[in-house]
């Protein structure tokens, strides 16, 4: 399936559209499905808007411009369709603007036009458009079908900006497709809400329509036809040497088109970028060109800069005055109260002073801005705590855009002198935390030498690092470390990151160098050059290092070491860690946890807390995150007891080991504490069930998950280990009935711990052939989620859920996860 959509200039005159029409019969030729979304004929939109601004005030001239907008679209009819066929297009053509017109009187009449309103009105353009299109396709003997995309995608009541219910859409536009195999021409623009009130997606929103309708048809490629040959290093009207740019990423269109390139609606790419579905913006009128290609990874480039753009007006407001200075809340009341209003803000720069915060907006709302801050305002400028807010006009943004900054030093300085040796003042700086985008704020009439001059410099590294602290040097800590070691060439050399140990701390001995540790032979060093280990000073010299991209390792299972989380995040220090303690106390702490580290914009990962290495905490955080609702969880959460109960009641009726004897050689193989009692208890299992109830959304306290105890009593009160299996020997009947009857059911017996309708239980269970549960094997761990997304059919993740290797593996992968968030 690939999708096409035409913009207005491609279907603004007759010699446009029938361009477009050989476009369509070239891929209808050549491809196996196509469908095709359209805008509204170029300047239509525009001037539904003033003819619904005409009809509020009374004036009944807005009729002349319907009367023009019927005219363009019956010259179409005219040069495109036979004679014989004209009639009963330009009735439907006819019939439109007649609805048209009626919705307009009433606007005349009650002079008030509400934003669901206004919707409606501007939704003709593309209904009209796509209609007279249709029947000219269908003219040429090809099985087309006119399409209005209220009937598919569905919003919220959000009229003039609505938002997709994208369940619903999916769903219905799957469902027309299933029974509808001619070609589909789409309206462009518009949805609708579940009470079939007709809704708009936005600027540019006809992009968003194609995007919708490609993301739910998982379609091959989406084309955005419009009258450029692509996207451009810079506008080729401003900058002549300026080239096409080939393959571009996600992230760097979305920069270029913010900053003025508005060759592609920014919101146009989210649905296309969740499928992984490229993006091609191609030239309606040089059709041959290849255009470019918009995915999520680009060809590499030998420019560290993709693109340069700008937006040529701007106005700057700035708001300043020593009262702000220390003071708590200034930009939050300042951005609040543009939000509260509407108003929005392109551009945020503020002094490290503190005092002042200055942004840009567009030029036409700043008497605006200005009256509404002035009276926000009022009584700090009165008592002298804010000085001035300012009006500066008559500025331009140029933003430098490229994935390649991330990797290169100098970008910034290299920008900033070719400006300064060209005369250039930049007014104001902000650099986007993407990494992808520097942008300067500089006089209007410097535009065009300054985007030259950037463009000729540009178009003719160091590796991010990150600086870890790691205690526990167990089992797991020297298996981190050494994979660590093992993988330091290729991360440098394919990942461009730098990992650099600067501390390593066990019970002992602690030994920090904040030029980093040589991990060939660090644990001799420990031994040597290490002090005595001292928990608060390891962490006070974490922060006095103040390090970049710090993070702290806790590789241990210490519920003293979990106390000084919070502080380290506070610190701007993430924390990755296995340790369960943190996550399964008190609700409250979990969530103050988690809120630290948003605030202060680093990381808190314990994809290890569950399952070790396997994607079991990042796959209900996915899912949160899109939404998904969680409706019950089951999962066998410990290799100990998994090995246990997989191996109870195997090697036939004469090598058939006692349950008693399974749990020796769990303890023999290493699988279990030295005391076995601390896995069969469930106390692990459950503080795992409680961390995946809780990132499932739930607020649960750990007294409300319920063990039902697969021991009996004399074995949990054995005094010494040797006693313990002894009662174990003596109670072997009472484990061998509970096999025998799970047997004569034909089921399996599984140590399960389970999360429904808010209540968390571990118990023995027996379970039946077409249980998840039943094939598992060895020592295995395996997770079952029953979501609202996934009910009929259960989201399962299996593998090896302990180990120090896998867990170890488990906690690189979050580490490494955090420098692609390395500014």
């Amino acid at each position: 399936m690939r999708v096409l959509k035409f913009g207005g200039t491609s279907v603004g005159s007759v010699e446009s559209i029938k361009q477009v029409i050989q476009i369509i019969e070239k891929h209808r030729d050549n491809d196996d499905q196509i469908a095709v979304v359209f805008s509204a004929m170029g300047g239509v939109t525009n001037q539904l808007i003033e003819i619904g601004r005409m009809a509020t005030t009374g004036q009944v001239d807005y009729m002349e411009l319907v009367r023009r907008i019927e005219d363009r679209h019956f010259n179409v009819v005219k040069a495109l369709i036979p004679v014989k066929e004209q009639s009963k297009v330009f009735a439907r053509v006819r019939g439109i603007i007649n609805e048209l017109e009626d919705l307009l009187r009433g606007v005349s009449l009650i002079r008030e036009l509400t934003q669901r309103t206004h919707d409606l009105i501007t939704s003709f353009g593309e209904r009209l458009s796509t209609s007279v299109i249709a029947e000219c396709i269908k003219s040429r003997g090809i099985p087309a079908q006119f399409c209005d995309a209220r009937n598919l995608i569905k919003t919220d009541a959000q009229f003039g900006h609505a938002d997709v219910n994208y369940t619903l859409t999916n769903q219905l536009i799957q469902e027309y497709f299933a029974k509808n195999t001619d070609l589909q021409l789409i309206t462009g623009f518009i949805g609708s809400t579940e009470k079939n009130e007709t809704t708009t997606l936005g600027r540019g929103g006809s992009d968003y329509t194609a995007s919708i309708i490609g993301a739910a048809l998982n379609a091959t490629v989406i084309d955005i036809w419009t009258d450029v040959d692509g996207m451009m290093t810079a506008d080729p009207r401003k900058v002549p040497n300026a080239f096409n740019i080939p393959t571009i990423t996600y992230a760097e269109a979305m920069e270029l088109s913010h900053f003025g390139a508005k060759v592609i609606y920014p919101p146009s790419l989210q649905p296309a970028f969740a499928r992984n579905i490229p993006i091609r913006v191609l030239n309606t009128f040089n059709p041959s060109h290849e255009g470019t290609v918009v995915s999520r990874t680009a060809e590499r480039r030998q420019y560290t800069i993709t693109g340069i753009s700008s937006i040529d007006d701007i106005a700057l407001v700035n708001v300043q005055g020593s009262g702000m200075i220390g003071v708590a809340g200034v930009s939050a009341k300042l951005f609040g109260v543009l939000a509260a209003h509407k108003i929005s803000v392109i551009l945020i720069s503020q002094a490290s002073s503190e005092h002042s915060i200055c942004f840009a907006i567009d030029p036409r709302g700043a008497d605006n801005v200005k009256a509404i801050l002035d009276a926000e305002f009022a009584t700090e400028i009165a008592h002298g705590h804010i000085d001035n807010i300012g009006i500066e006009r008559d500025l331009s943004v140029i933003a430098t855009v490229g994935e390649g900054m991330k990797k290169s030093s100098g970008i910034a300085g290299k920008l900033f002198s070719v400006l300064g040796k060209n005369g250039v003042n930049i007014v104001a700086v902000a650099q986007g935390s993407s990494e992808i985008n520097i942008s300067v704020v500089i006089n209007k009439n410097n535009l065009s030498k300054a985007l030259n001059a950037l463009h000729n410099i540009f178009f003719q590294s160091e590796a991010r690092m990150l600086n870890l602290f790691m205690v526990g040097t167990g089992l797991i800590g020297k298996a981190l470390l050494k994979q660590i070691h093992a993988q330091t060439d290729y991360l440098r050399r394919e990942k461009l990151l730098k990992i650099c140990v600067v501390g390593v701390a066990n019970t002992r001995k602690m030994l920090l160098d904040p030029k980093g540790l040589n991990l060939h032979d660090w644990h001799e060093h420990q031994l040597t050059d290490g002090v005595t280990t001292s928990l608060p000073a390891f962490i006070e010299k974490i922060k006095d290092y103040n390090l970049p991209n710090s993070v702290f390792i806790d590789c241990t299972s210490d519920k003293d070491i979990v106390q000084h989380y919070e502080a380290l995040l506070d610190a701007n220090i993430s924390v990755v860690t296995p340790n369960k303690v943190a996550n399964s106390g008190p609700y409250s702490e979990y969530r103050r946890l988690q809120r630290t580290a948003l605030n202060r914009g680093v990381k808190f990962l314990y994809e290890t807390n569950v399952g070790a290495g396997l994607p079991i905490i990042n796959t209900v955080q996915g899912l949160m995150t899109a939404g998904d609702q969680f409706l019950k969880i089951e999962a066998i959460l410990s290799g100990t007891l998994s090995f246990i109960f997989n191996t109870f009641g195997t090697g036939g009726p004469t090598h058939r080991l006692s349950f008693a004897e399974v749990v020796r050689e769990a303890k023999e193989k290493g699988y279990t504490e030295p005391d076995p009692r601390d896995d069969l208890s469930g106390q692990d299992v459950a503080r795992k069930i409680l961390i995946l109830a809780r990132e499932a959304g739930f607020p649960l306290e750990p007294e409300d998950v319920t063990i039902n105890n697969l021991l009996p009593q004399s074995c949990l009160d054995a005094p010494t280990i040797p006693a313990f299996f002894a009662e174990l020997e003596r109670n072997n009947a009472y484990f061998e009935n509970l096999l025998s009857e799970a047997e004569a059911n034909g089921e399996k017996l599984r140590f399960v711990a389970s999360f429904e309708n808010d209540k968390a239980v571990i118990e023995l269970r027996s379970v039946g052939p077409e249980h998840p549960f039943y094939q598992l094997t060895g020592a295995d761990n395996i997770v079952s989620f029953t979501t609202e997304r996934y009910k009929e059919r259960p989201l399962v993740v299996k593998g090896p859920g302990a180990g120090a290797e896998v867990t170890a593996s488990g906690v690189f992968a979050d580490v490494v996860s955090i420098g692609s968030y390395l500014a």
